[in-house]
Parts: C-alpha cells; structure tokens; sequence
C-alpha cells in the first residue's frame, strides 16, 4: 500500500524529511478495526514525533488524525461493521494514519459526522479528544447550559485545540471564556468560536484581564509557552483553580502554585491508548458525543486549509507551516 514516512529524523527543510513509500497492508484481529482512509489532518505532535523519534528497522509513518471507512474487523470487534465510515485520532505506540490502510482499535474509533465531508471530519478527532479530556477531565469544568461562576483563559486559542475547545465550552458550558490571539484574522478567528473576550497574548495579559472586569480566573488552559506564562497564572487566578497544559516546556516552577493551592493538570490524549486504560472507550464516547454535537449544527469543523493529495510533498508543506507557526485552525489532505 501506499504511505508516506520517514527513515531519519531530518529536519523538513532537509531533502527526503519525508518520503513516498510502499509497505505491506495491515490486518485486523482481535478488536482492531483495518480503515481504509480518506482524508487526514496534520497536527504539531508529528512534527514533534519526526524530529524527536529514530525509525528502527522499518520506516516511520505519521499521522494521528483520519476519516476512513472500515474494510475488516478484527475477531473480538463488537460496535463496528464493514462498511462503517468513522473518525479517530489513532494511536501513538503504532504506525499512523499518512497510509492508505491502518488497523486500529475500536474503542478509541468512533462514526463519522455525517453532516460533514471527509476532509472536513478528519479535522476534528485528535484536538477534540484532547480539548474534550482536558476541559472535563482534568479543569472538571461543569457541563450546564445555565451562566455559571467560571471563568476560564484559553491560551493560544486560535490553533487547533483552541479552535474546538472555544466551541466545545460555548455549547456544553456555562463558563465566561477568554481567549488569546495576537494577530487581527486569529482574534476574529477566535471570537467568531465563541470566545467572550479576546486579550492579546503578546502584551501583558493580566493587565488585559484586571480590564476586563470580571473577577478573578478560574480554570487555565494553557496550549503554548506555558513555561513563559506561568507567574501571569498565578497571578490573575484564584486560590484554588485549576490549570491544564498540553506542551512541552523546558522547566516550569510548580512551587509557584502552592500559595494559591492551585492544582496542575497535563493532557495527553494518548495516554489511554499507550496504557490500555480502563476507560479506554471514554474517547470512543467523546468522539461520539462531538458527531452529534456537529450534526445537530452545534459546533463546526476547525479546518483551516486543505493542502491536497496525500503524500509527501503536501505533508511536508503542512508541517513546515507548523512549525513556522502561522496555521489558522487545521491542515487537512484527502485522497492518494
């Protein structure tokens, strides 16, 4: 089958960073599902992987976001039929979805939107999962529809997770949102998913927020340069709060938080995946609850660009951009 990997951790401005390849076809057993794929969307964790992790003995292929439609089940597969179009993020321990078939389990597999096309799908599985698992797993903030007492700062909100967390919370809760965005598409970007307020993250943000007016901060979700951001943390939030990230800082003071009691939260949404939790089949459910959240025309798809085919010219294209770190909502491709 086709797929696109890589055989050295280059960087993407490097010749061969990412190749067009061919390897052999998975098979599904036990309760792995075999997708034939559609579309996929790129996010910052395959840049992350390619320059971190060495191919052993076979070459690497990325990719954590895909549409598909199901063409074998594995023997102990209960919620799947072939046939069935779905939508999942994938797993972190196994190859990934730049190929045209790759088995994955079922319980971190969910249906489709069928309200949206393919490309349009595939924008939404990896950042949902992780907006969806941090917003009510971690900050246990309070699905309601009625206005509540909570006040949360998304920081980096115009990127991926932002872009369905600002949405996920305008729907499920009653929380007062503040978002960040330091550039004028990015803050219309953002408040068109719902933010209430919209500060500029490249100036002092807790003058911005004592502006505001609306007391202090409860819950954080911090989905860059939390290391940079901590002390303005402290700061505006209230004994108590919660905060959550999902980056990767070099060093961050955690003794900071002890006068306030605030408490630390990290999401990674492969850790279900990776450790074959439990309540693995949570992210299923979520998936599920965010299809219909779509088709009942309640939040909408996050893409921001569709860059093409897939191979390796446009998924280098895509993690360039990336990295340069001008992507508005999510890069998507379609087809081989």
């Amino acid at each position: 089958m086709k797929a696109v990997g890589y055989t050295r951790s280059l960087a993407i401005s490097e010749e061969n960073a990412l190749e067009d390849i061919e390897v052999d076809k998975p098979t599904a057993t036990g309760r792995d599902l075999l997708i034939k794929i559609s579309a996929i969307a790129v996010n910052p964790v395959d840049c992350k992987i390619r320059q971190r992790v060495e191919p052993e003995g076979q070459p690497k292929i990325l990719g954590w976001d895909a549409v598909g439609e199901v063409v074998e089940t594995g023997s102990d597969v209960t919620a799947f039929n072939v046939g069935d179009r779905v939508y999942y993020a994938g797993d972190l321990t196994r190859q990934g979805t730049n190929a045209q078939y790759q088995a994955v389990d079922e319980r971190i597999v969910a249906k489709a939107p069928s309200s949206l096309t393919d490309s349009e799908a595939a924008a939404l599985p990896l950042t949902s999962i992780t907006a969806y698992e941090l917003l009510f797993d971690h900050l246990e903030i309070k699905q309601q529809s009625e206005k509540s007492d909570e006040v949360i700062l998304v920081v980096g909100a115009a990127g991926g997770v932002g872009s369905i967390m600002l949405q996920l919370l305008k729907v499920l809760t009653g929380a007062t949102v503040i978002a960040t965005a330091s550039r004028d598409k990015t803050k219309a970007w953002v408040s068109s998913l719902g933010a209430d307020f919209v500060i500029d993250h490249s100036q002092p943000m807790a003058e911005q927020i004592r502006a505001l007016n609306i007391g202090p901060v409860t819950h954080v979700a911090s989905l860059t340069n939390t290391g940079e951001n901590i002390e303005t943390f402290v700061e505006v939030m209230k004994p108590k709060g919660k905060l959550a990230l999902i980056d990767d800082p070099e060093h961050v003071d955690i003794s900071k938080l002890k006068q306030k009691s605030l408490s630390l939260h990290w999401e990674f949404m492969f850790t279900r995946s990776m450790f074959k939790t439990d309540d693995m089949i949570e992210q299923q459910k979520l998936l599920s609850h965010v299809a219909d959240l779509v088709d009942e025309n309640k939040i909408k798809t996050t893409v921001g660009r569709h860059l093409g085919k897939i191979n390796a010219a446009n998924l280098i294209a895509a993690h360039k951009e990336l990295e340069a770190g001008t992507a508005v909502g999510k890069l998507v491709l379609e087809g081989f």
